[in-house]
């Protein structure tokens, strides 16, 4: 073997191809130069700057006049990779004008560098967050519509309960996911924000001018100025972080439903099935929840890197130590993570295969015993509530040990027949009866999302 390692056998599993693009090495080290490239516009427009320095400057911001492997190196030693970008980019303009190289990386500091670059990498990234949650939210819109009237048992605790719709199991899902798109609106407003402090936060080496550099520099790269730098102030990008493991959380608990629904004993619903997806290297029937896997996967992965970000926002006085250094791979890793999860899902979603009749057949399966409810609240009308749930409870009992239908034990309940005709026991075991106002739950959900 020779050559440097690498680790792509893995990444197209866990990682969406567009998300690892935006934060491979050559995405950062280009955002840092798009940021050293509009500082030099920007000082050269107020007169900070010779205004003949900035173009050099700026011709040479471009990722592939560096050397990535040289960088590296260098960032070992220096603590951050601005340090020796910054001296690569002054001796490439010093090239062509050695004036002009006087003035790169005029009056900031390395963290404005590197956050500021982070931010013009986060931007192109929720856009596709967003976008892809949008496919998903159109994909669950649809199962809830389709399947409104879908009867499927209701499971608490991993046991039957009632009888609901898998229309309305959607429009849960639906719902978490659009509360999802609202939190990545005022995500942006708040974590696109330009950093551009100099050393120490004061801009000092600006003098009066620090603040006129400042706001156009928030312009040139359509960033929101902040009241002042946010250098030792985490809670933006902790907030990205935040916002990316409640997405994945919600991915998380649809994989794990999918994966129930789709168990051979269950099979109310399938992942896609495509031509080497989801089998067994030794059992051909196998069909194996694949994206489930992988999701599950990244909800297991992303608590702790969302516990690192939090972790890391506690930092020292006006610039911190250690903290800012653990942000530097474990969000990147996040983000990939979470536009991997998020593409599969949707992915899924959009072909998603559904048994109802299969579904029917579950609510069967304990012989009406999920319709108990129905019968006691009838009869509880009657005899009063506690009454007819020790009432329904025994004849529960009766028809499990047996192995008969709830229906039919309770018809020979003398107690039952009083108050309850057949007709009316027709009517309560019936789950089309029992579905509460789960349609209406749908509705009010497909409502809010279509104004998304």
């Amino acid at each position: 073997m020779s050559g440097e390692p690498t680790f792509e056998l893995l990444q197209p599993l866990f990682v969406a191809g567009e998300a690892a693009a935006m934060f491979e090495d050559r995405a950062r080290l280009q955002g840092m130069l798009d940021f050293e490239a509009a500082l030099a516009n920007v000082e050269a427009r107020v007169g900070v700057i010779p205004a003949a320095a900035a173009p050099p400057i700026v011709r040479h911001c471009r990722a592939e006049l560096f050397d990535i492997p040289k960088l590296a190196a260098a960032t070992a030693r220096a603590g951050n990779p601005a340090i020796p970008l910054v001296k690569q980019l002054t001796a490439l303009v010093a090239v062509e004008d050695a004036e002009a190289a006087r003035y790169v990386h005029w009056g900031a500091t390395s963290q404005d560098v590197m956050d500021t670059g982070l931010v013009l990498q986060l931007r192109p990234f929720l856009v596709l967050i967003d976008r892809d949650l949008a496919r998903l939210s159109n994909g669950l819109a649809r199962l809830a519509d389709v399947h409104r009237a879908t009867p499927l048992v209701g499971r608490t605790w991993m046991q039957h309960a009632l009888p609901i719709t898998f229309g309305l199991k959607a429009a849960g899902w639906l719902d978490a996911i659009d509360r999802h798109r609202t939190r990545l609106v005022e995500l942006g407003a708040r974590a696109l924000a330009l950093q551009f402090g100099g050393a120490a936060g004061t801009l000092a080496g600006l003098g009066e001018r620090g603040l006129a550099v400042a706001d156009a520099l928030a312009k040139e790269l359509d960033l929101t100025l902040p009241a002042l730098p946010w250098h030792a102030s985490r809670d933006r990008i902790v907030e990205a972080a935040a916002v990316l493991g409640l997405i994945v959380g919600t991915l998380g608990k649809m994989a794990r439903d999918l994966s129930l629904l789709m168990q051979t004993d269950v099979g109310e619903a399938f992942e896609p099935a495509d031509e080497g997806r989801g089998g067994s290297s030794t059992m051909p029937h196998k069909r194996n929840p694949v994206t489930a896997a992988i999701v599950l996967a990244a909800a297991t992965r992303t608590p702790g890197l969302v516990a690192t970000m939090l972790a890391a926002s506690v930092q020292e006085h006006e610039r911190g130590l250690g903290g800012w250094h653990a942000e530097w791979e474990t969000l990147p890793e996040l983000c990939m993570l979470a536009a991997g999860a998020l593409r599969r899902m949707a992915e899924t979603i959009d072909g998603l295969e559904i048994d109802p009749t299969r579904m029917r057949v579950n609510i069967d399966t304990t012989h009406g015993r999920i319709l108990a409810e129905a019968v006691m609240m009838a009869l509880g009308a009657r005899i009063g509530r506690l009454a007819a749930h020790d009432l329904v409870e025994q004849a529960c009992r009766r028809a499990t040990a047996s192995d008969r239908y709830l229906k039919e034990v309770l018809a020979e309940e003398p107690r039952v027949n009083q108050h309850l005709s057949a007709a009316d026991l027709d009517r309560l075991f019936d789950p089309l009866n029992y579905l509460g106002v789960a349609s209406s739950f749908v509705d009010r959900v497909l409502a809010r999302s279509r104004r998304k």
